[in-house]
């Protein structure tokens, strides 16, 4: 591998038959040898003006945060403290705003999927009415950005380019955090780990990630060799999920990665967007030579992948929100008990 993080120009995939060819080889390349590549010239320009809303959030008085906690939200949006969300059972170390859909309320009916509790409003700050017009942007523009991106993946790997449309459309499932990584303060804060955000592969599709100048994002580019991404200010890090790897037996690389804990006294601020497909949705094998002779991942080992998306979503959620799910979905919690034992 020369390159673990090649740099993509989004602009390429508009130029010459020559120019285009080459972006299309190039993104073939980065999805199947690491998985993870730097978008730019993708014409979504304002990545500081959010980090800056994303700062200018968790300055807010504690109280007005607690405002949106989590542990109130069957939704699973909200705002998260230190050590709320775990990952593969160990609390990661970093605060954090989940956005959804944002949907109506609705009233749950007899014989509802566990995963239709997902949909509805989101919890925006009463002491920053600027964030919610701001993200919601944010959302529809990445959505777009995100739609496109899928397309030439598909293009790139000789598939059809809408083979996936009727996956995401016309409701993707998508989901957007705003997170901080706290340095500790003291050394009683320090639990030895480093851990900001535990190893974990990405569910979905794809994602998009914005991250500010402090850097922190790892990724596994071979077992257990973490190494550092670059920041590159104003590109997108995007990345692959499970879901694509399996419906390209593996030629698609859903990649391990991790976040590390800044130092003490440092702050790493980031924005990860997923694009994913609707909740009702099921993944079809890919029709692609390249998928044809791969022959590799057909599930996730020591994690089986179920149908439906929204299944898939909720098993990580009843991981991830253990004391969410104990307070608002206790039939959830003693499920997956029953599964485990």
């Amino acid at each position: 591998m020369t390159d673990p993080f090649p740099v993509l120009d989004l602009r390429d995939a508009a130029g010459s038959e020559e120019t285009r060819a080459e972006f299309l080889n190039r993104l073939r390349k980065a999805i199947h040898e690491v998985g993870f590549f730097q978008l730019v010239g993708h014409g979504v320009e304002d990545s500081d003006d959010m980090l800056e809303l994303a700062r200018q959030f968790f300055a807010l008085p504690e109280a007005d945060r607690l405002a949106l906690n989590i542990l109130d939200s069957p939704l699973f949006r909200g705002y998260s403290e230190l050590g709320r969300e775990h990952t593969k059972g160990i609390p990661d170390q970093r605060q954090q705003l989940d956005i959804g859909p944002e949907q109506p309320t609705r009233t749950s009916a007899p014989g509802d999927p566990a995963y239709r509790c997902l949909i509805g409003p989101n919890e925006w700050p009463k002491a920053m009415p600027e964030l919610r017009p701001a993200i919601e942007s944010w959302i529809t523009r990445l959505t777009d950005l995100s739609h496109r991106l899928l397309r030439l993946m598909l293009e790139s790997l000789d598939a059809p380019a809408g083979f996936l449309d009727d996956v995401v459309d016309p409701d993707p499932q998508i989901h957007l955090k705003l997170l901080h990584y706290p340095g500790p303060t003291r050394t009683s804060e320090d639990d030895g780990s480093g851990q900001g955000t535990g190893i974990h592969n990405d569910l979905g599709l794809l994602t998009l990630l914005v991250q500010d100048d402090n850097g922190g994002l790892q990724v596994a580019v071979e077992e257990d060799q973490f190494i550092d991404v670059p920041v590159i200010p104003g590109a997108f890090v995007v990345n692959l999920g499970e879901l694509l790897e399996v419906a390209t037996r593996g030629y698609v690389r859903a990649t391990l990665h991790r976040v590390v804990r800044p130092a003490p006294g440092v702050n790493r601020y980031s924005i990860p967007f997923f694009y994913n497909p609707r909740l009702d949705a099921t993944m079809q094998p890919l029709p692609s030579p390249y998928v044809e002779g791969a022959g590799g991942v057909i599930d996730v080992a020591d994690n089986p992948l179920f149908a439906l998306y929204g299944d898939n979503v909720m098993k990580g959620l009843v991981r991830s929100f253990p004391d969410i799910v104990a307070r608002h979905h206790p039939n959830l919690a003693a499920a997956a008990k029953s599964t485990s034992a």
